[in-house]
């Protein structure tokens, strides 16, 4: 694999038509490694010197933020290096050019930045409900199974078996089991035809890793942010909400609150993240377990401005719906308010109405109209149905921010009319499995502990 990565990148060097394989926006672990097996398995399956080349649909800057996608390379030894990302290549300039073709994976709708793209698509190969309206016009191999790298091992062991080495089916193989939480029935997002492919890639490659150890490094890894900056960690799982000029972010971050405090130059950070992408507050829900596998939620409030800091840090000692049960922690800073949710079960879907209560009493306060806060970059009514699923998108799903847009989520499709999956498969998103967690945990607590009678 890694040769075959050094070749694409000596082939953008040349004046050559090009064909890339393009993963989806938000370069999640199944587009990533689909992007890449799929290109690796349609240049060795080319006419000679046709090359494909893989393309990760981020800058180059943002992979650090993708835990499981740096783990996973360098556990293949694929450097990071080798790859090519979307700031690498002009993808616009080559199509104007008369030099581009492009296959899609793990998605099939392009954004409206690369709607001119559309022209240069030959092929689609996605796992999402197909939006009937927007696909292009080319052949489209859409199946509803649980990861995208299950069709990428299928064409190949159906295609070229030949051409499959250990790494590539290292790659697949974790991926289809992270994708598919480990296969477990009883969540139900495998399908059997992704049972049928881990299978097939065990039966060839005895010595791939075992199922829950893969799986339990890849999610591990997934949120491990120990090697990110401050301003990663905020932006690995944010939600911005805005209104009339003002703007709140708010971001999940999994480490003990009175930790992430004692980073080197957390405040500067803090109040350089506001200033660089022009927010007015900050609001980090931090999340962690316990020594006892407890669940542990904490709140910090960050912000220069003290009337918006006071009315938003009011509102949340008062809120009754739902009651979030605070306790004060001494604060490093006057800018900074943190407590200790004692209410573990308010996650950020439920804590977002709260803050939106917040910024309209703040409104009110200054006798500014007090319309209901939306959520960047969508409509009024598109906004209250995030507001209603915030927290449940995919780890990278950040919301979308006009001035700065920062990782985009994965693009968003239609459902197929009558498709017996018509809700799609189950999604999964660090908030939602630390809530999962959190329920069995604290159910076994109670079952631990009966009552006196």
């Amino acid at each position: 694999m890694e040769d075959y990565l050094q070749d694409c990148r000596a082939a953008l060097q040349e004046s050559r038509p090009l064909h890339v394989v393009l993963g989806n926006e938000a370069c999640d672990l199944d587009s990533m490694v689909s992007a890449l097996a799929l290109a690796f398995y349609l240049t060795k399956t080319a006419e000679a010197g046709e090359i494909f080349i893989p393309v990760l649909n981020i800058n180059r800057s943002e992979l650090p933020l993708r835990g499981d996608n740096v783990f996973f390379l360098q556990k293949v030894q694929i450097p990071e290096a080798a790859l090519i990302f979307r700031d690498e290549i002009d993808l616009p300039t080559l199509h104007q050019a008369g030099q581009l073709t492009l296959t899609l994976v793990d998605h099939h709708v392009l954004p409206k930045s690369d709607a001119a793209l559309e022209e240069a698509v030959v092929e689609v190969l996605d796992h999402r409900p197909i939006e009937q309206k927007h696909c292009p016009p080319c052949h489209v191999s859409v199946e509803l199974v649980g990861s995208c790298a299950t069709l990428v091992a299928e064409r190949i062991l159906q295609g070229a078996p030949e051409i499959l080495d250990r790494q590539t089916a290292s790659l697949l193989h974790g991926t289809i089991i992270l994708d598919c939480v480990n296969m477990d029935a009883k969540i139900g997002k495998a399908t059997p035809k992704d049972s049928q492919y881990v299978e097939k890639l065990e039966a060839l490659f005895p010595d791939l890793p075992q199922r829950k150890d893969i799986f339990d490094s890849l999610q591990k890894a997934k949120f491990d942010v120990s090697g990110l900056t401050t301003e990663q960690m905020l932006r690995k799982d944010q939600k911005t909400i805005y209104r009339q000029g003002t703007k709140v972010a708010i971001s999940a971050v999994y480490m003990d609150l009175e930790v992430f405090l004692q980073r080197l130059d957390v405040l500067e950070d803090l109040s350089a993240f506001c200033h660089d992408h022009t927010y007015d507050a900050l609001v980090a829900m931090t999340i962690f377990f316990n020594t006892q596998n407890e669940p542990v939620r904490q709140l910090a409030v960050f912000c220069p401005h003290s009337a918006l800091r006071m009315t938003i840090c009011g509102v949340l000692e008062q809120s009754t719906s739902p009651p979030l049960k605070l306790t004060p922690i001494p604060s490093i800073s006057p800018d900074l308010q943190a407590y200790l949710q004692g209410n573990t079960q308010v996650s950020r879907k439920k804590f977002l109405p709260v803050l939106q209560e917040a910024l309209s009493a703040y409104f009110d306060s200054t006798k500014m109209p007090s319309g209901q806060p939306e959520v960047v970059g969508m409509s009024r009514e598109q906004a209250d149905k995030e507001l209603d699923k915030a927290g449940n998108s995919l780890i990278s799903g950040l919301s979308q921010d006009e001035e700065d847009p920062p990782l985009p989520p994965t693009p968003m499709n239609s459902l197929v009319d009558e498709c017996p999956l018509d809700q799609g498969l189950p999604k999964l998103s660090a908030e939602a499995v630390f809530e999962k967690c959190s329920q069995i945990s604290l159910s076994q607590s109670t079952r631990a502990c009966p009552s006196n009678k």
